[in-house]
């Protein structure tokens, strides 16, 4: 398929249908390790949609919401070291921090012919820093849903696709490409584009330190300082800043294109942004390379390593959060989203 002139590997729904999905798994039991981020999605699209899968967690809040989601201690919700035992696709979908002090868990179950799937290309890309070097003996394959696995969830139930990236790692059966598709169709994607381990495990860290969150709280809350410190009020610089962002711009240009909101906006606004975007261009694109050098080098990495493996890293991570959550900006927003039309 060809993106911008650029031709991609691109699987549809149309293409790999669920029916042909099922069919190459038909004789797979299907481990889903970790009930944290994407764990609770992932497994019950593919319990819905018809596939053998169990749940492997270890015992806490995560194994309790497990059983609150349907999955049956004993039958379907097991240890992670039975639930390894039990299947021929291992789905680790553990955090970062977690796959590193589960891995030797993982690893010695892992037999010759079955398959590890990842959804994030972290452990694998730097394993000089995390130690989780597959076995030469099995399937490794990648597929990473483009969102949260409350999003893949919820446009699952809506019957809609989050777009997932795919890899193939390492094939040893033949069949890991067959099992990575099936998977991803199993999971619920959109579509699939192809990517390498490595390449999902760079991109996936830069955008969300850039675009998707990093970048836009600071581009955001620089804004809102500006207006604040000329006088604006609260509610005038949040709207100003964020809402109209969110609630009315955002919607059109995810539908039609930030080219086609150009084009149909007033004539001020239009020249404003044609005359701006170059400057904020040349500002932020020397930040994003300074950022992608980090990630690249595993500077990144090794900062997430050592600070999520730190005895008090929740308590000063629920500081940093509390700062970010109490922050006028964001207070003045719980104010802003109440007074929104389908609140009242």
């Amino acid at each position: 398929m060809n993106f911008g002139g650029v031709e991609e590997n691109v699987v549809l729904r149309e293409e790999f249908p669920l029916e042909k999905a099922r069919e190459i798994l038909k004789d797979e039991t299907i481990a889903v390790i970790g009930y944290g981020v994407q764990g609770p999605g992932q497994s019950m699209n593919l319990r819905d949609n018809g596939f053998n899968v169990i749940v492997g967690q270890r015992q806490g809040k995560t194994f309790d919401k497990a059983i609150a989601d349907g999955w049956v201690p004993g039958e379907t919700l097991f240890s992670i070291e039975e639930a390894c035992e039990k299947a021929s696709i291992i789905m680790c979908l553990l955090s970062d921090a977690a796959v590193i002090s589960v891995w030797p868990t993982i690893k010695e179950r892992l037999a010759p012919g079955k398959a590890l799937y990842f959804s994030h290309g972290f452990a694998i890309t730097w394993s000089d820093r995390t130690g989780v070097v597959p076995p030469a003996d099995v399937d490794v394959i990648l597929v990473a849903p483009k969102g949260s696995g409350t999003s893949l969830r919820t446009m699952f139930l809506e019957g809609r696709g989050l777009n997932s990236s795919y890899a193939v790692y390492q094939d040893v059966t033949g069949r890991a490409t067959d099992r990575a598709l099936a998977l991803g169709i199993g999971i619920g994607s959109g579509y699939l584009f192809e990517t390498t381990v490595e390449r999902e495990a760079t991109s996936d860290l830069t955008g969300e330190r850039g675009s998707l969150m990093g970048a836009i709280q600071g581009l955001l809350l620089a804004q809102y300082e500006v207006l604040r410190e000329n006088g604006h009020t609260p509610s005038e610089a949040f709207n100003e800043t964020v809402e109209e962002l969110t609630q009315s711009l955002m919607p059109l240009f995810a539908k039609n294109g930030m080219d086609w909101m150009y084009a149909n906006c007033s004539t001020t606004a239009q020249r404003g942004a044609l005359d701006w975007m170059g400057p904020f261009h040349d500002a932020i694109k020397p930040v994003v390379q300074k950022l992608y050098e980090s990630v690249k080098t595993g500077n990144e990495a090794q900062i997430s390593i050592d600070s999520n493996s730190q005895p008090d890293y929740r308590v000063k991570l629920e500081a940093e959060l509390k700062e970010l959550r109490e922050s006028e900006m964001w207070q003045t927003a719980v104010t802003v989203r109440k007074l929104r039309p389908e609140n009242n």
